[in-house]
């Protein structure tokens, strides 16, 4: 085999260029700069990175108010439209209150429902207690932290009578982390879940308390089953509807209404 003994050929360096006959030095070559998404940004310059805007009146951060995206969970919360999550993760001060005002389009009582609805008045009348009633109607959300959580009232409409207001007292404790109180010691247990875009509240049970003393009522003494349900209209609305069904008696009460942010 035959050996080649040499170097490797040694580039040329280009000659200086003259100016006036003398010779100008050249500048030293530059190395060139790859751009690489993946390598970052070259030393001595910041990285920029455009954080992803959030939803338009969403409350972010620690202004808003976490408590029912704990109850549901991140991903079942992610599925809510914005304005949903919006009105329910509002944080509201000692002197602030939010108000949505609507319609209520229509009430069914059955004759056990309108039964149950006025024996209920010796607790503050927490259902409605008009069949077929309709007309305009408001409800009031402020934070009672003596009370353990939100107030919320409800105005409704009755032609020729006073308005009918509904209060009650939304407790964020318990074993399922929420509670609806309507006074006079009386309250049940909600489970909160998120069903085709929809925030939905279910009672689990209901009780019956008096200081540290609690009782949980049996079943055969509890009203029924209660199913409120939020689902957003997509247009500043959204459509309220409620329903109490007993599992002998049937749907006692049932009542829609549409409600817009204020």
């Amino acid at each position: 085999m035959q050996r080649i003994v040499g170097s490797e050929a040694q580039p040329q360096m280009p000659k200086s260029p003259l100016l006036h006959g003398v010779p100008v030095p050249l500048a030293p070559p530059v190395a060139p700069i790859v751009a690489s998404r993946a390598a970052g940004p070259p030393a001595g310059f910041a990285s920029v990175v455009s954080p992803t805007p959030p939803v338009v009146g969403e409350a972010v951060g620690p202004a808003g108010d976490p408590r029912f995206r704990q109850l549901v969970g991140d991903a079942a919360w992610s599925e809510l439209p914005a304005a949903v999550r919006r009105r329910f993760s509002k944080r509201l001060g000692a002197d602030e209150t939010a108000i949505y005002r609507g319609q209520v389009l229509s009430t069914r009582l059955s004759r056990a429902g309108r039964v149950l609805a006025w024996m209920a008045r010796l607790i503050g009348a927490p259902l409605p207690l008009v069949d077929g009633a309709t007309g305009p109607a408001a409800v009031v959300v402020s934070e009672n932290p003596l009370l353990g959580g939100q107030t919320w009232l409800r105005i409704y409409n009755r032609p020729g009578r006073f308005p009918q207001a509904i209060h009650s007292a939304k407790r964020f404790q318990g074993p399922t982390g929420l509670e609806e109180y309507v006074g006079c010691g009386i309250g049940m247990t909600l489970r909160v879940t998120v069903e085709d875009r929809a925030l939905v509240f279910r009672s689990a049970d209901y009780f019956l308390e008096a200081g540290r003393w609690r009782f949980t009522l049996p079943k055969f003494l509890q009203p029924g089953r209660m199913c409120i349900v939020h689902r957003d209209r997509g247009d500043g609305s959204f459509d309220f509807g409620l329903q109490l069904c007993h599992p002998l008696l049937g749907r006692l009460v049932v009542q829609d209404a549409v409600f817009r942010d204020v």
